[in-house]
């Protein structure tokens, strides 16, 4: 490995280790419902997000409907990560053009 590889890795451990105690703390208010600075911004977002989800904050999850809701959103994942793959060539981005101009093709490059 290079001296700028190690230089990395030691950047991104000195990096986590000065990040810890401040995203610590404030993880442990978030998780104990205390305000924090990001209150005023987040906190109307997420009662939107749970009004538009029908969500009552109030009531606990019961096992099953954990379960379910884990079910429903590994399905989701993998529904919408499927249909990255397979319109990939349609998406904008593409660095090798758009995919539609091949159909019309009929000899290759």
């Amino acid at each position: 490995m290079t001296s700028n590889g190690w230089l990395q890795i030691a950047l991104f451990g000195m990096i986590v280790i000065a990040i810890t105690r401040p995203f610590g703390g404030y993880m442990t208010r978030v998780f104990a419902g205390e305000r924090t600075f990001l209150s005023p911004v987040l906190r109307p977002l997420e009662r939107l997000v749970y009004w538009c989800c029908g969500v009552d904050e109030t009531q606990e999850q019961s096992w099953r409907t954990y379960a379910v809701s884990m079910v429903f959103f590994g399905v989701a994942g993998f529904v919408t990560l499927y249909a990255l793959q397979r319109l990939q060539w349609y998406l904008p981005f593409n660095p090798q053009g758009p995919g539609w101009s091949r159909c019309w093709r009929s000899t290759p490059r």
